[in-house]
């Protein structure tokens, strides 16, 4: 069974390639995950925290929004494909992602105060709740729920790139709305929630594909493939919160 994370995804691929003996000091264990996804989010936070500080709204926010939208995109994309285990890159991830956090949601928070704290409190919420009830077996990994949610996180974005190219080619807004302000239909609402809904399940899978890997003897560096593939679930989640909330409060 694989993860419904496109990054976490091509785990159990690497695990058949690379299945040897190693000392107990060359394994991957859950704990190494651990530490380094703890250590990206710190890195991410204090990025976005500076930016939020530093980086001129009026002047530079597109200019920030854009670049590091298509650098992390590009290093999402490299490092995902090709299972990328190097630590600089993946630190190089966690920054630009900071900065894209800490303008953007800066932008968020001058519109609507509070808003930002709102979606960091949801994004955590929902992330210990997931690991709770995993760590408890109430809500199990299985092959029907990773079918389930890898379908329905591809469609989801399937349908945010189409909504991006209508909205930059016609300026309309459909199911996922770019203004800070003005109305907001349906179904955007529905979009929004069912990602949130999504997101959080794939903790689930992500969760149960890293506890198989640690069993399996994943060498050691691939804890850091691993802390990435988590952070980029978090920052998923975080924004899908974010852009409901900001519907919420029109």
């Amino acid at each position: 069974m694989r993860s419904a994370n496109p990054v976490l995804t091509r785990l159990d691929e690497v695990r058949r390639a690379e299945r040897q003996v190693l000392g107990p000091a060359d394994t991957m264990t859950v704990t190494d995950v651990v530490s380094r996804t703890v250590g990206l989010l710190l890195l991410t936070g204090v990025t976005a925290a500076v930016a939020w500080v530093f980086v001129p709204q009026a002047v530079w926010i597109p200019a920030a929004l854009a670049g590091s939208s298509l650098a992390s995109l590009a290093l999402l994309l490299f490092i995902s494909l090709k299972q990328i285990t190097n630590p600089p890159l993946i630190v190089a991830y966690a920054v630009l992602q900071g900065l894209l956090l800490g303008v953007a949601s800066r932008a968020f928070e001058l519109v609507y105060p509070g808003i930002v704290v709102q979606a960091v409190v949801g994004t955590f919420g929902v992330f210990l709740g997931m690991a709770l009830l995993y760590r408890a077996r109430i809500v199990r990994a299985t092959p029907r729920m990773a079918r389930l949610v890898a379908g329905t996180l591809l469609g989801i974005l399937v349908l945010s790139l189409v909504n991006l190219v209508a909205y930059l080619l016609t300026g309309r807004q459909g199911v996922v709305v770019y203004s800070l302000t003005g109305r907001v239909g349906w179904l955007p609402y529905l979009f929004s929630v069912v990602a949130i809904i999504a997101g959080a399940f794939s903790f689930i899978l992500d969760f149960d594909l890293v506890e198989r890997s640690a069993r399996a003897a994943l060498p050691r560096r691939y804890a850091w493939y691993c802390a990435f593939g988590l952070l980029v679930g978090l920052i998923f989640l975080y924004w899908q919160i974010l852009r409901l909330l900001s519907y919420l409060r029109r």
